[in-house]
């Protein structure tokens, strides 16, 4: 825990000056140190600042981000260039097919006209 600095030896030495004995400089110097710790703590508390973020928490998040950011990218740009490829192979799949289709409904369509001749 971070304490507010609080210089007892001055506060002691100042109560002293103002004609407090030494015991009872003591005693104040305590109770004034107590109550300070004590007024910390509950603020603490109170406005949580034991989870506020400093700028050095709030950098180290922004390059964490960035980094990660950056592998997003990467990674989309890798797997658009899979799709990419997928889709020429694909399209090249289905030019064979369709060309293969078209010499087979080509050959069926001659030999059942060249069977139809035949007939007549």
């Amino acid at each position: 825990m971070n304490a507010i600095p609080f210089d007892t030896l001055q506060f002691a030495n100042r109560l002293k000056a103002a004609g407090f004995s030494d015991d009872q400089a003591q005693v104040l110097t305590e109770l004034q140190r107590s109550a300070t710790d004590s007024t910390l703590e509950q603020a603490r508390h109170d406005y949580h600042l034991d989870d506020v973020a400093t700028k050095r928490d709030l950098k180290e998040i922004e390059t964490a981000l960035r980094h990660d950011i950056e592998m997003l990218r990467a990674e989309t740009g890798r797997q658009i260039a899979e799709t990419g490829r997928q889709i020429a192979e694909t399209k090249a799949d289905l030019t064979r097919w369709i060309i293969g289709a078209g010499f087979l409904q080509t050959s069926l369509i001659i030999g059942v006209l060249l069977k139809i001749a035949h007939l007549i």
